[in-house]
């Protein structure tokens, strides 16, 4: 009986060395054939040199030397950041892992990291430092470094970024690049326009940035920042041609959807450039990326905005007592057929849930987007797969859950205060709900049209 136990046992034993090398030979995990591609699409866009990453994912060095980093943050969910719920709604160029890619890192840590047949090899996608989108036809920057003082105050700015081209010329997208990712908070960016550049001499003229908080009014601030042309009339001021929040991506559509015309003199108009309270003093040199088009846009975008300073109240007002879990409602009727392109959410550190859907005049729901965990940090322009058809009649409806208890480990009063809107104030420490998305009027077929852009030029 001895004899046979053993037996039994030196069996299973070699069976489990071979089930062991059939997995190393056969089914090891390897860095060029399957980690790869998982890091140079949902990491590296941000983990490479100039980006807001804290370190580069640009090769199977760095990544071998960031493997249990990856595992930890990729299990956990913690990376890559994407917010917006994939079973609800799908959009173009998700950052998320599956299952099986998650498991895929994990086994490749388990087994050593190992770097695997060069043969096999993914190449790292072609980048180019300061922009997602590649070479800029053209780059408009701010003058002069802003100084952000270190007294732990927030700091609110206009800036005007002006340029002069050859020629009046169409674009096609428009890229904002911020000089210092960790302090610029939020940014909305509005196109003068000198249409008669002979009424105006000088464009660079007048003050680049002026103090929010000290503007007094609109007329004094352009005055302080000569934005009229020379014999006082005022040039053409497009709204909202650009936006920033931390986390966002440049929409680029396909070809003839959206864009602008920028004429030989102009100007970017920074309203409310905002840079977040810092300890110690700190620069900032952000600029736009300019693309060209070869002709004007065959369908111009229009864009509404739900919920705090928009079209549609917030129900109740948003007043979000201390030690209270709240949710808050915002809705509006659309008129006429429409096809949505993208959509943003947007709230401060309060935010917990964030969900919007659209009912039709026959009571059917047509998901948007959907976010159980809000997290500040990261507020995309979320653009859908195709365009989306919303029928005349239909109502969409915001909901947004705010966390003002010290459970919540963002709230930025301890212990917690009565928070509100303050006037739609943008400071971080006040609270916003708004639901902005982009639009074309409908037209038939707009369904079938795919939004993920083959190319920027």
């Amino acid at each position: 009986m001895r004899y046979k136990i053993i037996g039994v046992l030196l069996l299973m034993i070699a069976i489990a060395c071979n089930d062991q090398a059939s997995k190393t030979d056969s089914g090891a995990v390897t860095f060029n054939e399957h980690i790869a591609p998982i890091i140079y699409t949902n990491c590296t866009p941000c983990h490479r040199p100039g980006e807001s990453g804290p370190f580069s994912l640009t090769s199977y060095a760095e990544v071998k030397r960031k493997a249990k980093t990856i595992r930890r943050v990729t299990q956990s969910g913690f990376m890559p950041p994407w917010p917006a719920d994939p079973a609800y709604r799908h959009f173009v160029d998700e950052k998320y892992l599956s299952e099986e890619e998650k498991n895929l890192i994990a086994e490749w840590v388990e087994q050593g990291t190992p770097e695997g047949n060069s043969a096999n090899k993914t190449e790292l996608p072609t980048f180019t430092k300061g922009t997602a989108l590649g070479e800029p036809d053209l780059v408009v920057a701010m003058k002069e470094e802003y100084l952000i003082k270190g007294n732990n105050l927030d700091n609110f700015l206009w800036i005007k970024l002006p340029f002069e081209i050859e020629q009046d010329t169409f674009i096609r997208a428009i890229e904002f690049v911020p000089g210092n990712r960790k302090l610029v908070h939020h940014m909305n960016g509005h196109l003068i326009s000198y249409k008669e550049p002979e009424k105006k001499k000088i464009v660079s003229e007048g003050k680049h940035w002026v103090n929010s908080e000290f503007v007094s009014s609109q007329e004094k601030l352009f005055e302080e920042m000569k934005i009229p042309n020379d014999d006082g009339s005022y040039p053409t001021l497009t709204p909202l041609v650009s936006s920033y929040l931390p986390g966002m991506l440049p929409t680029v559509y396909p070809e003839g959807i959206g864009g602008y015309k920028i004429y030989q003199k102009g100007a970017f108009l920074l309203r409310d450039m905002h840079y977040g309270p810092t300890p110690v003093d700190a620069t900032d040199l952000s600029y736009f990326n300019i693309y060209y088009d070869k002709g004007p846009p065959k369908r111009p975008t229009l864009e509404l905005q739900m919920g705090t300073l928009g079209i549609s109240d917030v129900v109740p007002p948003l007043v979000i007592p201390p030690d209270t879990v709240m949710t808050f409602h915002s809705t509006a009727v659309i008129k006429h057929d429409i096809s949505l392109l993208t959509l943003n959410p947007h709230m401060h550190l309060l935010g917990k849930k964030f969900l919007a859907y659209a009912v039709t005049s026959s009571n059917d729901t047509i998901p948007l987007i959907k976010i159980d965990e809000w997290d500040f940090r990261w507020q995309y322009n979320y653009t859908f797969e195709k365009m989306l058809r919303i029928p005349a009649g239909s109502s969409i409806r915001v909901e947004g859950t705010f966390d003002n208890t010290v459970s919540n480990p963002n709230n930025p009063h301890n212990p917690p205060q009565e928070v509100k809107e303050r006037d739609g104030s943008m400071r971080t420490t006040d609270e916003m709900f708004q639901f902005i998305f982009t639009f074309l009027e409908y037209k038939p077929g707009d369904e079938q049209i795919a939004l993920k852009a083959k190319s920027i030029k």
